[in-house]
């Protein structure tokens, strides 16, 4: 532990006079694995940001723990110049000078139960000084290997449970588990020290706004949710291309690939989302509970379906807007004969009365020509043929376009008759895009998922049997996997759209993937 000189509290300049809504208790942020990557680049400036929109409570403090040496003073110097560039970026303000006095660093193992003393310390310092209340929000910003070290810990120095009405809650980042067995160890080994409303699992894409959206779009309007069902919607596709390779992550990549990193949580969530029953309420678990009923519905993969439903690629070299782009057993950190796959499409069945029949198509792939995620939703086409002498043989169904990133928006797809006396249709286009239509663009995920966590609103969390149900859909995919070499992997050119495998999937079915 370092020993530091604590400057006085200061109010924040930016709350004196106004009320806000939605602004937590007070609280002390911890943040574990405070020195990484994701803490400069997303949590303290989501948390700056929220500052400054005067959404934290007075008093508000941060708490670094690393293994890495560090003094108060430099590592708020280093968080300074991590959010330097960042939307609210400090200055010499009184604004970051506030935000900047709540800052602490703690220096210790994260098994050694001397450091958790260490931090115990440093809480009621903050508590006295601050006026923290004794909440604490403990976020485990480290590799997945020490969650529940972490959490022992902290259950084991009382730090877990606070008394006399005050809160602790938990944030886990993904991945949670590496499959359905270590996701049930893991979920047992975090109930030991804390309860399941403490743990709040987090998945950064559920704090988009297009995301969130989905809920509004569908319950929050008469005029699509009758049609959101298998007598009106043909397919839906649910695509996340990335147009980046390894970017220095090829180490962690080649023991997850893309369906543990980007299947099993980002997309099997979104899935539930655009598959769900009305809620009874939006409480927090009146949502998860149908987003859950959701997953345990879907089909279970059959070891022939594996075959034909479901596909893995690596891609190879080629070009990446004209630049030559390195195979993935090119990228550093990957193994020389690797056959992790970097892009995945899979057919899914829900079987319940909504989606029975309808076939959800996922995709997603590294080194694809552009980043784009989308929910398209295709629906039948018209059951008769009207128009005469051939003129609508290229006529294409309605489709809504859901736009999570990175041009957030709506779209709706229709046919409409061109200008002049003959009766020619044309494919048109009605949309809707946030920063057009309200002026800014939507915030950062974690901002929103950060706030929530301070609340103790866990609506754009996952549950334990929520975790488990996403794995058990992909559990028999990876035991197939398991016993395949490298030779039965399919390959693909950086900067092209995919293998050629993927295409059959779908077009087997007399259908194609949408141009994008």
């Amino acid at each position: 532990m370092t020993t530091a000189t604590h400057p006085p509290m200061q109010p924040n300049p930016l709350r004196e006079g106004l009320t806000q809504q939605r602004v937590p208790e007070p609280n002390c942020f911890v943040i574990f694995g405070a020195t990484g990557d994701l803490t400069r680049r997303k949590l303290v400036p989501a948390l700056y940001r929220l500052y400054t929109q005067r959404l934290l409570p007075a008093g508000f403090s941060i708490i670094g723990v690393g293994r890495r040496p560090s003094s108060d003073e430099e590592f708020r110097a280093t968080l300074r110049s991590a959010i330097g560039a960042a939307p609210g970026s400090p200055d010499d303000s009184p604004v970051w000078e506030s935000f900047a006095a709540g800052i602490r660093y703690v220096s210790f193992e994260f098994h050694d139960p001397d450091g958790y003393k260490q931090l115990d310390q440093v809480l009621r310092e903050q508590d006295e000084q601050r006026g923290t209340a004794g909440n604490r929000l403990y976020y485990l910003a480290t590799p997945p290997a020490v969650f529940a070290t972490i959490a022992g810990c902290l259950g084991e120095s009382g730090l877990a449970k606070p008394e006399d009405g005050r809160w602790a809650q938990l944030v886990v980042e993904k991945p949670f588990g590496h499959d359905l067995a270590s996701a049930r160890d893991l979920n047992d080994q975090l109930h030991q020290y804390f309860d399941e409303p403490q743990i709040f699992r987090i998945d950064h894409y559920l704090g988009k706004d297009t995301v969130q959206n989905i809920l509004v779009f569908r319950f929050g309007n008469a005029i699509f949710e009758p049609l959101w069902d298998r007598r009106y919607v043909d397919h839906v596709e649910i695509t996340v291309a990335e147009s980046l390779g390894m970017e220095g992550r090829g180490g962690y990549y080649d023991t997850s690939g893309g369906l543990r990193d980007m299947v099993q949580n980002h997309m099997l969530q979104v899935l539930s989302l655009v598959g769900m029953e009305p809620p009874a309420t939006f409480a927090a678990d009146a949502v998860r509970d149908e987003k859950v009923k959701v997953l345990r519905a879907v089909r279970p993969l059959t070891a022939g379906q594996i075959g034909t439903d479901v596909v893995r690629a690596r891609y190879v070299p080629g070009l990446v807007t004209g630049k030559r782009a390195p195979g993935y057993r090119e990228e550093e950190g990957v193994a020389p004969d690797s056959n992790t796959e970097t892009y995945v499409a899979l057919k899914l069945m829900i079987d319940n009365w909504r989606w029975s029949g309808v076939p959800f198509y996922l995709r997603h792939g590294k080194r694809l020509p552009k980043r784009v995620t989308e929910v398209a939703i295709t629906y039948n086409r018209p059951p008769l043929r009207l128009f005469p002498d051939g003129r609508t043989s290229g006529l294409e169904p309605n489709v809504i376009i859901l736009r999570i990133q990175p041009d957030e928006g709506i779209s709706l797809t229709f046919e409409a008759k061109t200008p002049g006396p003959s009766m020619n249709l044309r494919e048109v286009h009605m949309d809707f895009l946030y920063g057009a239509q309200f002026g800014v663009s939507p915030p950062e995920a974690y901002e929103r998922l950060l706030l929530d966590a301070m609340l103790g609103d866990h609506t754009l969390f996952t549950r334990s049997d929520e975790v488990e149900a996403a794995w058990s859909i992909l559990k028999p995919v990876m035991d197939a996997w398991a016993h395949e070499d490298a030779e039965d992997i399919a390959i693909y050119e950086a900067g092209t759209w995919g293998p050629r495998e993927a295409d059959r999937l779908i077009e087997g079915d007399g259908r194609r993937w949408r141009r994008l």
